[in-house]
């Protein structure tokens, strides 16, 4: 086939052979399996907010509310401005917010926190620098089920147990 239409001997709708087309599908690359991790890049900003569950590490920058069920990384080329809610919080590099960690907090050498920190685990790596306050927490624990558990008997006066 021409650029400008078909070539000399050829006509618009032609298919081409079996073997041509299966060969060009053959040469298409397979696409990756899917992670559970999610990379902001080094020179890229997300403005707004990140919300969701998984491993979100960020070198780069993100202007806005971060709120995970899971891990947040910020390596030493990352900045947030913002507040961050997650599981676990590893910070080699900036941010500018509170933050709660609900399991554990990490400030890595390189890092800096200019906010309050609120966690039931905090290492402080010598070199980080933690501008705020920090406030340890109760580790959150599943409540027992009440609707669950057997009724209590109590005896009568007549000795039989009977159902509270």
């Amino acid at each position: 086939m021409g650029i400008f239409g078909p070539s000399k001997g050829a006509a618009y709708g032609d298919v081409p052979p079996v073997e041509e087309r299966d060969a060009a599908v053959n040469d298409i690359p397979d696409l990756p399996e899917p992670r559970t991790d999610t990379v902001i890049a080094k020179d890229v900003t997300v403005v707004g907010s990140l919300q969701g569950e998984g491993v979100v590490q960020i070198e780069g920058a993100v202007e806005g509310e971060v709120s995970l069920k899971g891990y947040v990384i910020v390596t030493s080329t990352g900045a947030i401005k913002g507040p961050i809610t997650a599981d676990v919080v590893r910070i080699a590099g900036t941010v500018e917010g509170n933050i709660t960690a609900l399991d554990h907090l990490q400030l890595e050498r390189t890092g800096t926190i200019e906010g309050d920190v609120a966690t039931v685990s905090f290492v402080i790596e010598n070199g980080g620098r933690l501008n705020g306050r920090s406030t340890m927490i109760q580790p959150k624990q599943s409540a027992p089920r009440v609707d669950k558990l057997p009724k209590k008997k109590e005896k009568s006066e007549s000795g039989e147990e009977a159902p509270v």
